[in-house]
C-alpha cells in the first residue's frame, strides 16, 4: 500500500501563540524550527513509508523539507492545520498515493519504530486517530483511503474525527502512540516533552538542545 506522510507546518512567525506568556518571540520561533527538524529527520527512518509532503509558507522549513527529501506543497493562505493537511491529501492523492499519515510538526519526540508499528499493524483500518495525552485533541491521522474524511484539527478534534469516521461508514479506531502523543502546546507540555526526551538519548537532537537552555524561562510564574 502505497502510504504519505503530510507534515503541515506554520511560518515560524505565526508558531506557537499559545506560549507566548512564557517564551518570548525567538525562542518560540526557534523551539518550531528545531521541532520541525527533528520530525523531518525521522520520517524517513519510517517503515513502510513511500513519500514525505511537506505543506508550508515558511521558507526555512520548505528548504529543510527539501534536503530531507520531502515533496514541497506551498500552502499561500494559512488557513490552519486543517487546510494545510487538505492541500498535502490532494497532493498525496495525484501522486497515487493509497494512504495518508497525517503528522504535527511539534512532536518531535516520535519513535518512528512505533509509527513503523502502527502502519503495519493498521492496514486499511479507514480512520486510525492517535489522540494527544489528554485525550480531546488529534495529534495524528491514519486515513485509508486519503480523503475517506475531511480533517478537523483543534480543540475537541478527537470526537470531531471519530463522528465524521461514523458518518462516512467507516472503521474507526483508537491507536495511543506513546511518542506522538507529546505535542507542544503549554508549558506543562515543555516539561513533558524535556522528560520524555531526557529517557530517550539522541531523539530530536535539535529539541533536547533548545529545551534544555529554554525551559527555567518556560515554567510558570510561582
Amino acid at each position: 500500500m502505497v502510504t504519505a506522510a503530510v507534515l503541515p507546518i506554520k511560518t515560524y512567525a505565526r508558531a506557537k501563540h499559545r506560549l507566548s506568556e512564557a517564551v518570548g518571540v525567538p525562542d518560540r520561533r526557534a523551539l518550531a524550527e528545531a521541532m520541525v527538524g527533528d520530525v523531518l529527520a525521522a520520517l524517513p527512518a519510517i517503515s513502510g513509508l513511500e513519500r514525505v509532503i511537506a505543506v508550508t509558507a515558511e521558507p526555512l522549513a520548505a528548504a529543510a523539507a527539501r534536503d530531507a527529501g520531502a515533496e514541497i506543497v506551498h500552502d499561500p493562505h494559512e488557513a490552519g492545520q486543517s487546510a494545510a493537511a487538505l492541500l498535502g491529501i490532494r497532493a498525496a492523492l495525484e501522486s497515487g498515493a493509497e494512504r495518508v499519515l497525517l503528522v504535527p510538526g511539534d512532536c518531535p519526540a516520535l519513535d518512528p519504530d512505533e509509527i513503523s508499528g502502527l502502519l503495519a499493524h493498521q492496514g486499511r483500518a479507514g480512520v486510525v486517530i492517535v489522540p494527544d495525552r489528554h485525550g480531546a485533541g488529534t495529534n495524528a491521522l491514519l486515513l485509508s483511503p486519503p480523503d475517506v474524511i475531511e480533517p478537523s484539527f483543534g480543540p475537541g478534534s478527537f470526537a470531531r474525527h471519530a463522528a465524521r469516521a461514523h458518518a462516512a461508514g467507516t472503521r474507526v479506531r483508537v491507536a495511543e502512540v506513546r511518542s506522538l502523543g507529546l505535542d507542544v502546546d503549554t508549558p506543562d507540555d515543555l516539561r513533558a516533552l524535556h522528560e520524555a526526551l531526557a529517557a530517550r538519548p539522541g531523539a530530536a537532537p535539535r529539541t533536547r538542545e533548545l529545551l534544555t537552555r529554554m525551559l527555567p524561562a518556560a515554567a510558570p510564574a510561582g
